[in-house]
């Protein structure tokens, strides 16, 4: 068997060659290559699948979280409750603002723990950050509860749960401003960086509209000290056609994790599970294993690769040792971080590919 790698973005261009080139080449042929009708029709066209009012696209998926908070008033002197286990990004999206993160544990289901919440409150938080992890909605209803009784703002870290439901409303559209990335491993992914934030506010689109084009409403007239955080029109268009097979393609991606979870037999792992009420994706399919290092290397030997959804909590990386939080601090984040593996899962990962995963952990 030929490397089976943990993601394949080349089959997911195969898959619909056709379209992304007519779509590249009508926007090269247009002129007209920022700010302009491919982005215009793609924001309409995402804000619609996710059932939100209004999308604004951006550079990437941190610039989203960075703006979403910016706009949200969210600064120096402001508390941000978080989930330990997230992608770091989620957190500079908070201190790129000069707000403190503040970070919480996480539940069985890998995220945001809503009965720990209150535990986190003091009189400077001003807004939970709520991380989809690895493709499955976190527990909206419980989290919603929270930030209104004690009437905080909410942002919604879709990163990684483009289509992902809970309780058949979509995940990006229960706080004040849902962040998305396109990065091209994505479940709804580009060919380079981009990024958007969905939002009912209109309000917060205008604002964020404004800050992403160097704080400017009007050209050449400048109302406050924007970014130039812009997704481009070739981007847009290429999005526009993957965004068309968003179903299929989750569907597929749902098929091949039900035939992991039905068929990886193993007491060395925890395989994922699904929480009542909540959707899942499969941006990843993570395991965990006390033996990871272990495990690691025997896949390897088997030309299975595989990748750790993340190493360091960013409570202890070293951009974060400002913040003064020790080894032990988050037990749960800490263990999980020791133990997750992400195993191959991508659109056209074959069925002999599949078998050939299963075997290998099975046999283990």
């Amino acid at each position: 068997m030929e490397n089976i790698m943990t993601n394949r973005l080349d089959r997911g261009f195969y898959m619909y060659q056709k379209e992304f080139e007519d779509a590249a080449i009508r926007t090269l042929r247009s002129g007209w290559y920022i700010l302009g009708n491919e982005l215009k029709s793609f924001e309409e066209k995402f804000a619609s699948y996710t059932g939100a009012k209004y999308c604004v696209g951006v550079g990437n998926g941190l610039d989203a979280l960075t703006l979403a908070v910016r706009a949200l008033g969210i600064g120096e002197g402001d508390e941000v409750i978080v989930q330990g286990n997230t992608y770091i990004a989620s957190v500079m999206g908070i201190s790129i603002n000069g707000a403190t993160p503040v970070f919480c544990e996480p539940d069985e289901y890998y995220m945001l723990d809503a009965k720990r919440l209150e535990e986190k409150l003091t009189d400077k938080t001003k807004a939970v950050m709520v991380v989809h992890l690895y493709g499955h909605s976190a527990d909206m209803e419980s989290i919603c509860a929270f930030c209104k009784k004690h009437n905080l703002k909410l942002i919604e870290d879709c990163a990684q749960s483009h289509g992902s439901f809970f309780k058949g409303k979509m995940t990006g559209t229960f706080g004040d401003i849902g962040c998305f990335s396109f990065y091209p491993s994505k479940n709804l992914g580009a060919f380079g960086d981009g990024g958007a934030i969905v939002t009912d506010s209109e309000e917060y689109r205008d604002r964020i509209k404004m800050l992403r084009n160097y704080g400017s409403s009007v050209r050449y007239y400048n109302d406050e000290v924007g970014v130039n955080s812009r997704l481009d029109e070739i981007q847009a268009a290429l999005l526009s056609v993957r965004l068309a097979h968003m179903d299929e393609l989750t569907k597929e991606k749902k098929e091949i994790s039900a035939r992991y979870l039905e068929k990886i037999r193993n007491d060395k792992f925890v395989l994922p599970k699904i929480a009542e009420g909540s959707d899942h994706i499969f941006h990843q399919f993570v395991i965990r294993s006390k033996e990871r290092a272990k495990l690691i290397d025997y896949l390897n030997d088997k030309n299975i690769s595989t990748i750790i959804h993340y190493p360091v909590p960013p409570h202890l990386s070293k951009a974060y040792e400002y913040l003064g939080i020790k080894k032990g601090t988050l037990p749960i984040t800490e263990q999980y971080a020791d133990e997750v593996l992400s195993i191959p899962m991508y659109n056209g990962l074959t069925k002999e590919e599949q078998d050939y995963v299963i075997k290998a952990l099975n046999e283990f």
